[in-house]
């Protein structure tokens, strides 16, 4: 299933760019969590990325996003951490992931790509990853991606 129209909206967003083996995410997203919470930041909101490299090379790259409750920001230049005090990207085609993650995760990836081609659409985003939980706290992740 793919949703056309979804949109994802925040405010106070800090993000750092990651490069890491596919397998390593959840190091990354761990160390970005920490270093926020290490500089007194409060996270709000659930963390999410952007894949931007090409997702069969060996080493991804993504950008990892976190909302604060903050509106003031102030980190050190050496941490290479960007902040921005609204985050949207509309007009996304969305699908979800709710089982088998590293199996479905390349599945849902493909079809994103599939159904762009097959309606003509173009490639405006990076793929973007959330993960939620449902009202039951069972995990799953939107995966989307802006198109024109």
């Amino acid at each position: 299933m793919i949703v056309e129209n979804h949109q994802i909206a925040y405010r106070n967003v800090a993000s750092k760019l990651y490069n890491f083996l596919p397998e390593e995410i959840d190091i990354a997203l761990n160390d970005f969590d920490e270093i926020l919470t290490g500089h007194g930041y409060h996270p709000t909101g659930v963390i999410f990325f952007s894949i931007i490299s090409d997702p069969t090379a060996e080493v991804m790259t993504a950008q990892v996003f976190l909302p604060i409750v903050e509106s003031h920001f102030t980190f050190p230049k050496e941490e290479e951490i960007n902040f921005s005090s609204y985050f949207i990207v509309d007009n996304l085609l969305m699908t979800r992931v709710t089982e088998n993650y590293e199996v479905q995760s390349q599945v849902k990836y493909w079809e994103l790509f599939t159904y762009i081609k097959e309606h003509n659409m173009t490639q405006k985003t990076p793929v973007f990853v959330q993960f939620k939980k449902t009202r039951s706290n069972r995990t799953y992740a939107e995966m989307s991606l802006g198109i024109l």
